[in-house]
């Protein structure tokens, strides 16, 4: 039995993967009271006359929605929010076990933008943050960008935010490892949905100054057709010399390749046409841009993906239970570019000088470092950027 085989009988098995527990018990009347009427009555006043009080007399203040329309499921693409269920279950089986925090699956049955922006707004008194969750591109930037205007509690993209900060990490540390400079290298990012534009920008706010964005049609360029907004954007701020042509045009003479697109995309040719001491992220899943044998047999200095079966498990997971912890634990309004940036620099800095290697640039996802590490310094960051509320 493989594991697609045996994780399905196991979600048989399971019947889901979360379920509420109980922080009090009504073994009387009195508990009866207490927990619900007529004493409920007291905690409600409070909060109506000091909305805030509702982060210390409810959970609000450690529970997140994680939230699809179901419309770009973990490769699966739009397969419906029913369908997109056992994956929003297992982001919150992943925020309990690596941040303590309680989330909740939400699948929303709308593919209206305006609709979808409604009603998590409408929901948002109920949490202290909002993740959303495999929601199609580029739709999501629009969602994400009206939500954080409505809302004064988080919202997250994951698929951006959380893929562009480990990431982020893993080039800085796969940087150390060649003793190059992220402000000095030739960065080539193929794929121009959420997760290779918000690459793209965090990577930019780092430092990097040479970053080429592919898609399917080609290089992204400055006065290109067929981009959406936020393509047409990345093309004003990326491939300064003005390079055209297809991927294999742009990794020629570069340092870096990060794929976030499709299976066998790259050849061994393409890899060996790169800079000396390439590192190369192959994280298309579960069949990558191209094997990390194939790239490290190519010349590739570095070797990343995004499958636990590798060296170098570029996973998400390293990112936003720490994130969110962090987020609450200062009760943040927002999660800003400042705490994604310490996020970044929490999990590079968990791989000491003499850890460092070429098939060890990231902390492994059972790290029990690296949770609090990325919490502490997320919310740091966000009492220094003022969006800490305690």
């Amino acid at each position: 039995m493989d594991v697609k085989q045996e994780s399905l009988k196991k979600h048989f098995e399971w019947g889901g993967k979360i379920e509420i527990a109980v922080r009090t018990h009504i073994k009387d009347s009195h508990d009866l009271s207490l927990a619900y009427t007529p004493g409920v009555a007291e905690p409600c006043l409070a909060i109506e006359k000091k909305p805030e009080l509702s982060y210390e007399l409810t959970n609000r203040h450690n529970t997140v929605a994680v939230i699809t329309d179901g419309t770009a499921i973990l490769g699966l693409g739009d397969i419906g929010p029913e369908a997109g269920m056992p994956v929003m279950e297992g982001k919150c089986v992943l925020f309990k076990e690596f941040g303590g925090v309680d989330a909740i699956p939400l699948c929303l049955k709308t593919k209206d933008t305006d609709e979808l922006i409604r009603t998590i707004y409408l929901l948002s008194g109920s949490f202290g943050g909002i993740n959303l969750e495999d929601i199609a591109s580029p739709r999501c930037f629009e969602i994400e960008k009206r939500l954080k205007e409505l809302c004064d509690i988080p919202i997250f993209h994951d698929d951006q935010h959380g893929t562009a900060i480990v990431v982020a990490s893993a080039l800085l540390n796969a940087l150390r490892v060649v003793k190059k400079k992220l402000e000095d290298v030739k960065i080539v990012i193929n794929g121009a949905g959420s997760a290779g534009i918000a690459i793209t920008r965090h990577l930019l706010s780092l430092g990097a100054r040479n970053v080429i964005l592919v898609d399917k049609c080609g290089i992204i360029l400055e006065g290109g057709d067929n981009m959406n907004e936020a393509q047409a954007e990345m093309a004003r701020l990326t491939n300064p010399q003005h390079i055209s042509g297809n991927l294999a045009d742009a990794m020629k003479g570069s340092d870096v390749f990060i794929g976030v697109s499709a299976p066998g995309v790259v050849s061994k040719e393409m890899v060996s046409s790169m800079a000396s001491g390439a590192c190369v992220f192959p994280m298309a899943n579960p069949v990558p841009e191209i094997f990390p044998a194939e790239a490290l047999e190519a010349g590739a200095a570095v070797v990343g993906s995004g499958r636990s079966d590798f060296d170098n498990q570029i996973n998400n997971v390293l990112v936003f239970p720490g994130v969110f912890r962090g987020a609450l634990d200062c009760r943040a309004s927002d999660i800003t570019q400042e705490m994604k940036i310490a996020a970044t620099m929490a999990i590079a800095g968990l791989v000491t000088d003499a850890e460092l290697a070429p098939n060890y640039i990231l902390p492994k996802a059972f790290d029990k470092r690296i949770g609090p590490a990325v919490a502490k310094a997320v919310a740091k960051a966000a009492r220094a950027c003022g969006v800490a509320r305690i």
